[in-house]
Parts: C-alpha cells; sequence; structure tokens
C-alpha cells in the first residue's frame, strides 16, 4: 500500500538538517493573501496568533489552508493549552500549536495528549483534513501520516518552566521549546534587559536540555533586537520569530513616511525660516 497523499511539514524537515528556520506571526491580517506574501518573502513558516490578537479559529484556519497551498508551513498559537483549542487549531488545517503558559513536564504531556492521534495521545479522528488534502483516511493510517507532520512547541516564558525546562524537553511528543524572551525577562526581573546574562543563561540551559533530548530551541521575542537573536542561534537555536505583520507593515510605513517628509525642497525650507 502506498503512503497517502498529505502535506509534508518543511519546518520540521529544515530543522532535522540543523537549518535555521524563519517565521512570521500574523496576528493583523485577517486575509488568506498573507500566507502568500509570507511565502514571496520568503519566510519558512507563519504562526497565526490567537493569544494576542481577535482571531477566531475560522480565520486561522483559512490561512492554514492558504499556506498549505503555498508551500508554506503553518503553526497556530493557541491563546490556551485546552484540548477543545489544540483540537480546533489541528483540524483547521494547521502543522502544529505553540502552546503558552506551559510551565511543568505534566503541562507538556497534556499538550501532547490532546494534540496527536493514539498511541501518543488521544486527539478525536476526524475522517477528512486539510492536511491530508480532504481525503478520508482510515483511522489507523491518518494515526501515522498526521502524527509524522504535527509539530507541538512549548513557550517557554516563566521562571517555573525555566527550572523545569529538562523535564518539559523529554516529554515525547514535543518537538520545540520557543523562548518568549520577553515574558521571560519580565519572570526573571529584568524586563526587557535582553542581552543580560540571566537571559543568555536561560538560553544556554535551554539549548542543552533540548540537545540532550533530541529536541529544537526557537528565539522568540526578539524581533527589535537582531543581534542578539543571532548570538543565541549561533549558540544553538535554529527556529526564530522575526517579528508580526503589524510590526512589518508599521516599521516600512514610517520608512516611507519618513523619506517623504525628508524631500522638503531646499526653496521651501529657506522661506520657512524666513
Amino acid at each position: 500500500m502506498s503512503e497517502p497523499d498529505v502535506v509534508r511539514n518543511l519546518v520540521r524537515e529544515k530543522l532535522a538538517r540543523d537549518e535555521v528556520v524563519s517565521s512570521m506571526t500574523v496576528r493583523l491580517v485577517r486575509g488568506v493573501e498573507v500566507a502568500r506574501i509570507a511565502r514571496t518573502a520568503g519566510f519558512d513558516s507563519l504562526y497565526i496568533d490567537l493569544e494576542h490578537s481577535s482571531f477566531e479559529f475560522e480565520t486561522a484556519s483559512q490561512i492554514c489552508i492558504a499556506a498549505l497551498d503555498a508551500g508554506i508551513t503553518p503553526f497556530v498559537r493557541v491563546a490556551t493549552a485546552q484540548a477543545d483549542h489544540i483540537a480546533r487549531a489541528l483540524d483547521g488545517g494547521a502543522l502544529g500549536v505553540i502552546a503558552p503558559h506551559i510551565r511543568s513536564a505534566d503541562d507538556a504531556k497534556r499538550l501532547v495528549d490532546a494534540a496527536m492521534f493514539p498511541p501518543l495521545g488521544t486527539r478525536s479522528y476526524s475522517p477528512a483534513l486539510p492536511q491530508t488534502r480532504y481525503r478520508p483516511l482510515p483511522p489507523e493510517v491518518q494515526y501515522r501520516t498526521i502524527n509524522d507532520v504535527t509539530m507541538l512547541t512549548v513557550m517557554l516564558e516563566t521562571r517555573d518552566a525555566l527550572e523545569h525546562v529538562e523535564e518539559i524537553a523529554a516529554v515525547e511528543g514535543i518537538a520545540m521549546l520557543l523562548v518568549g524572551t520577553n515574558d521571560l525577562s519580565g519572570e526573571l526581573g529584568i524586563p526587557g534587559q535582553y542581552g543580560h546574562q540571566r537571559i543568555r543563561e536561560a538560553y544556554e540551559r535551554t539549548i542543552a536540555a533540548c540537545r540532550a533530548a533530541g529536541k529544537h530551541v526557537g528565539v522568540g521575542g526578539l524581533a527589535s533586537q537582531p543581534a542578539i537573536a543571532a548570538s543565541f542561534v549561533e549558540m544553538g537555536a535554529r527556529y526564530v520569530s522575526t517579528g508580526t505583520d503589524l510590526g512589518f507593515l508599521l516599521a516600512a510605513a514610517t520608512e516611507k513616511a519618513r523619506a517623504v517628509a525628508a524631500m522638503t525642497p531646499a526653496r521651501s525650507a529657506e522661506a520657512t525660516r524666513n
């Protein structure tokens, strides 16, 4: 029996080759065009942020499906790690979820249980999914193939999570730990001090834990600090969250507005002075 036609998780494949992955966060643009824009810009992945936006699951699903067709890997950051939130994100076309507020190995195990089909978890069977191009598969085939392309990411953004990072990284089914540098710096009492030694030590510990467990590390919250992000990639992180659609739009618009403001002719400037 030939393997079923299931979309590939290109991010997972690149990480397996120890390549650096770029990701764009979507929390402003609701249209499916954003998936094609991200692909044209050269991103490997996008994630739809349901934690810090007013998006509904329907919007997230439409963008995920467009991303699958565009050849870019879609993830969804759920607002909470509730089982129904996870199932709706994955059934809607996401190739993985990014889960915030994970503080322990038990939290990570509950995430795996909700997101993965048996034998790894208890996710309910749905006969036709976007990831299979809506081709119905027998449960035993769907369980294996969808589990193979589903990537579960834990946000590491609290002191508790950092203290239990080795146990979290060791949980079967977890693929990556994404360091939420903004929230983590606040938890450590050094908000916004991204170059602080305690942040570096947090990354060092996380990277060591993930290497020991065969997992990957992501860099989050450092869109405005590319040099610091690059230093963590040098240390061993491989997934880089580069910023949001809102941030990109605002930065480009601001640059254009400043460029026009600088076009004041010399004659007009002289008249203004007089």
